[in-house]
């Protein structure tokens, strides 16, 4: 009985101590993702191309919305000289248009979201790397993503959001596209 008392205490005190060394070495940080994707210049520029299909996209529905209306406008005025037949048909005119109208609009938000959601994959691939870059360089035990993670509080110490907008920015906007190049040349 001792023997097992003996045993179960130095287990506790074994775990209690290797708990102790685990988060006396642990170190962690965090990112704002949404932040870094909208600060550095390649997001910058991605969220300018997806606003300029939007407004193009917009300006499609907005066209195809005033055609509708203006067919709705003219049916109502003409409602009490056109005879019963050309109601209906003028009726199914516009229902017609209308469920035109609600397809193209499904179909340009479903371009949309698949550009917007390869633009930012894209970024976010090229971002893994630098994370990993930051996490080795500053001996960091995990970085969390401060949205995801709802991080309620952490001291700004912990934050490397401003190091990844620097870095990937430094890597991939065109004044470095420039020193990559050299770079080419010299391996050549």
């Amino acid at each position: 009985m001792k023997k097992t008392l003996f045993a179960a205490g130095c287990a506790v005190a074994f775990v209690a101590a290797f708990a102790a060394v685990a988060e006396a070495e642990a170190k962690f940080g965090f990112i704002d993702m949404q932040r870094a994707l909208n600060e550095v210049e390649e997001g910058k520029k991605a969220k300018a191309k997806l606003k300029k299909d939007f407004d193009e996209k917009q300006s499609i529905l907005d066209g195809k919305q005033d055609e509708l209306k203006k067919l709705k406008d003219d049916l109502d005025k003409q409602q009490l000289v056109i005879n019963d037949t050309a109601k209906r048909e003028r009726m199914g005119e516009l229902q017609q248009k209308f469920m035109e109208l609600q397809q193209l609009y499904g179909k340009l938000q479903k371009e949309l979201s698949e550009k917007e959601m390869g633009l930012t994959k894209e970024i976010f691939d090229k971002m893994e790397a630098i994370i990993a870059e930051i996490a080795q360089k500053e001996s960091l035990t995990m970085i969390f993503e401060k949205n995801e993670s709802r991080i309620l509080y952490a001291p700004s110490s912990m934050d490397f959001t401003n190091d990844l907008i620097r870095k990937y920015n430094a890597k991939f906007t065109a004044g470095s596209a420039t020193s990559d190049s050299g770079k080419k040349d010299k391996k050549k």
